[in-house]
């Protein structure tokens, strides 16, 4: 190898000496003290979201009140028997008129001399009834009927039968006085203040004088003596 080559071989290897020590180290600055290693920074743990508030029920608004329904009224008035003026407190409110499919009927010859005879009807029925006014007596085949004789008591006081309970009443027998026919049965209807349909109940009256507009009966009454006094 030629000087000249030695030596520019030395020069380059020098120079990178000098280079290296002069340059900066790995760990710091040059000239400077080695600093401490940073610590690294802890990463702020993430809040947590606090968990929003549950949203209040709402509370459904108060139910309108339903209307209150009016009274319903009384299928049937409370006056008692037709044309009373009874209540739902009167035990008789519903006590109506007895009609001949309520009873049993019978007439008893009591004055012969006079041919008059004692009617007399019974409550056959499970309830009460009330007899009402006069009976309708008419003669077997004759026409027309008894005539209404004395008062009878209004609606409110008519006799109240109650089961098995019974009414009079009297039939007058006319004079024989040769315008008249004798009968052997007559028929009798309730007076009901209303078109119901009876039927007719039928009692033996043997040798029954009838003259027209001579033959009366009474009110139904409670007692036979009353009936056949008057």
């Amino acid at each position: 190898m030629s000087t000249v080559r030695r030596a520019a071989a030395v020069l380059v290897a020098v120079s990178a000496l000098a280079l290296t020590a002069c340059g900066p180290t790995e760990d710091g600055a040059a000239g400077g003290p080695e600093a401490p290693p940073t610590a690294p920074t802890k990463t702020a743990t993430p809040t947590k979201t606090a968990t929003p508030a549950k949203t209040a029920t709402p509370t459904p608004p108060a139910k309108t009140p339903a209307p209150s329904k009016p009274a319903k009224p009384s299928a049937t008035p409370d006056t008692g028997a037709p044309g009373g003026g009874g209540s739902s407190t009167d035990p008789d409110y519903d006590v109506f008129p007895c009609s001949t499919f309520d009873l049993t009927f019978t007439a008893t010859l009591a004055e012969p001399t006079t041919s008059s005879y004692l009617l007399k009807i019974t409550n056959k029925g499970s309830k009460p009834c009330r007899a009402l006014g006069h009976p309708v007596v008419t003669f077997g085949d004759l026409d027309g009927q008894a005539v209404e004789r004395g008062p009878a008591p209004g609606i409110e006081d008519a006799i109240r039968l109650a089961p098995g309970q019974s009414a009079y009443a009297g039939l007058m027998g006319g004079i024989k006085d040769g315008t008249g026919s004798t009968v052997h049965s007559i028929a009798m209807t309730m007076n009901t203040e209303s078109d119901l349909e009876q039927k007719p109940l039928k009692a033996s009256t043997p040798g029954l004088y009838v003259a027209s507009g001579k033959n009366s009966v009474t009110a139904w009454m409670t007692n036979a003596e009353d009936a056949l006094s008057l």
